[in-house]
Parts: C-alpha cells; sequence; structure tokens
C-alpha cells in the first residue's frame, strides 16, 4: 500500500496500492472508526500500460476528486547483467494524473487521464484554503508544476518549474510543504540528499532558494538514479507556524530541524539520530 485518503463527508477511507490491477479500494467507516472494506475495485492503468506504478492519492479539500500520481508506466524490470529498466510516467505520453469524481455513494466515477505538467509526478498537493490550485513535484521532471481542477474534473497546469540539476538528472524531487501562508514550498529531493524552496507571487512559481540547505551525506552505499551517493530524504514536515521544517534522511541515520527564513533559506538547528533507512513519513501538530 502507498497512501490513504480519507473522505470525511462520505465517511469513506481510500487505500492506494502501489501493484494493480486493484490499485484503490475502498472501506466504509463507521462511527466508532471501523472499517468495512467494500466491493469496489479501482485501476490506473490504461491502454497498452497495463501494469502502472501510481505513488500518491490526495483527496481534493471539498472531496470532489481523488487525484493520484503515477510515476512508472510499468513496473522497474533488472536484466541478467544488472541493468535496471524505468518507464517514467507523463513522458511522452501526458497522463500520469489521474483524477476519479467522487461520488454520493463515496465510489469513485470513470477516470479522466490527464497531463501532470511533467515526468515522474510523484507528490500532490493543494494550496491552502484552495480545492482548486495544487502543486504536483516531478521526480525526473526535476521540478514543481502549479495546476488547477475546475469543476469538471478537468485539470490545466502551468509551465514547470525546475531546480539546477548540474549535479545529475534525475533530481528525484518527491515530498513537498507548503508554508501556511502559501508563499513558500520546500521541495525534498531524494537524488541530492537536500531540499530546495520555491515562493509563490501573484499564483506563479518561482525558485527561491535551491538549494535551500546544504547536502546532507549519505552513509556511502545507497545510489539514487542518477548515480550519486543519496542519503535518501524521504520525507518533509512543516510546523503549523511555518517555523519550523523537519527532513528524514534515512540513509543517514538523522533526522534534521531546520529554522525556516523569509528568502526560504533553511539553517540547522537540531538533528537527532533515528533508525538506519527506517523511517518514511512524518506527521505533526
Amino acid at each position: 500500500m502507498k497512501s490513504l485518503a480519507y473522505s470525511r463527508s462520505h465517511q469513506t477511507l481510500y487505500a492506494l496500492h502501489a501493484f494493480g490491477p486493484d490499485h484503490v479500494r475502498v472501506f466504509s467507516v463507521s462511527e466508532d472508526g471501523a472499517l468495512s472494506l467494500r466491493a469496489e475495485r479501482y485501476s490506473v492503468n490504461v491502454g497498452t500500460r497495463t501494469d502502472r506504478i501510481p505513488t500518491q492519492a490526495v483527496l481534493s479539500p471539498d472531496g470532489k476528486f481523488l487525484l493520484i500520481d503515477i510515476l512508472f508506466d510499468a513496473r522497474p524490470a533488472t536484466s541478467p547483467d544488472g541493468v535496471t529498466t524505468l518507464v517514467v510516467s507523463n513522458a511522452p505520453d501526458p497522463d500520469g494524473l489521474v483524477v476519479f469524481p467522487v461520488e454520493a455513494s463515496g465510489g469513485l466515477g470513470k477516470p479522466l487521464f490527464q497531463d501532470a505538467g511533467g515526468a515522474g509526478p510523484f507528490y500532490i498537493a493543494f494550496l491552502n484554503g484552495s480545492s482548486e490550485t495544487f502543486l504536483n513535484g516531478t521526480a525526473v521532471g526535476d521540478g514543481l508544476v502549479m495546476s488547477r481542477i475546475d469543476s469538471a474534473g478537468q485539470v490545466s497546469v502551468d509551465e514547470l518549474v525546475p531546480i539546477a540539476t548540474g549535479a545529475g538528472k534525475p533530481s528525484e524531487l518527491c515530498w513537498l510543504a507548503i508554508s501556511p501562508d502559501n508563499r513558500f514550498v520546500f521541495a525534498t529531493n531524494f537524488g541530492y540528499g537536500n531540499i530546495s524552496s520555491y515562493r509563490i507571487d501573484d499564483g506563479k512559481l518561482a525558485i527561491a532558494q535551491d538549494p535551500a540547505c546544504e547536502s546532507v551525506p549519505g552513509d556511502g552505499t545507497f545510489r539514487a538514479v542518477n548515480g550519486l551517493v543519496s542519503s535518501g530524504p524521504s520525507d518533509n514536515w512543516l510546523s503549523p507556524d511555518g517555523k519550523h521544517l523537519y527532513q528524514i534522511y534515512g540513509n543517514a541515520s538523522v533526522l534534521v530541524g531546520y529554522a525556516v527564513h523569509d528568502d526560504g533559506s533553511l539553517t540547522e538547528h537540531t538533528k537527532m539520530t533515528i533508525p538506519y533507512n527506517s523511517p518514511q513519513g512524518l506527521a505533526g501538530f
């Protein structure tokens, strides 16, 4: 299982699985929190792409649509000589974002296969207070895309804003955290072992600090897709006041806390040892 999305209005939980064809399963949630598995099964496969690998499912804040990012159009395969083949989604076929309408019953309607705006869409985050505008982090597009969804579930995308990739491609830009005032977006670069920041001005994305902090070195054994030794940052969390950002570096065995500055830069102010390559997610309140 990759991620969960909960519809409070429908008392329904959606579970996303990396491997299909039953990529999405649905649970009813009772008043006391008990789960009941429903019969519905949904796939994100389309056309000849019959073994797609999704990464994340997110409900629009108004509960009308379930959005799913597809990272690969086929399961990664390794040949006998050790060469791994990755078939990245949304490149060239612009269908790496799947939008399911949410029905009154909590079931899902016919999926809309749409352009995510960049190769290897990985992470969706709606702006605070908006059910229309969201950001999509692209792991192989090496940047962020600002997108908007209308009342019919149709998505329009702005031009992708990439980070600097002189160190090698892909950057594997993945997880996002948006500041409470929607001024800054912090993007975790799995392949580089660091974080980049964007600013949002008049509804447009631009680079703020790239990188926003120093790279955290890995242990010397794990390499990202781009061949670099990576500390494998896997998730981040921004405090509700927007003053502190926390980042997991699983292949360096550390959780780092940063102070957030007005220019979008980050300064390390705390560090804790964590189990090697174990924690994969952060949440707080």
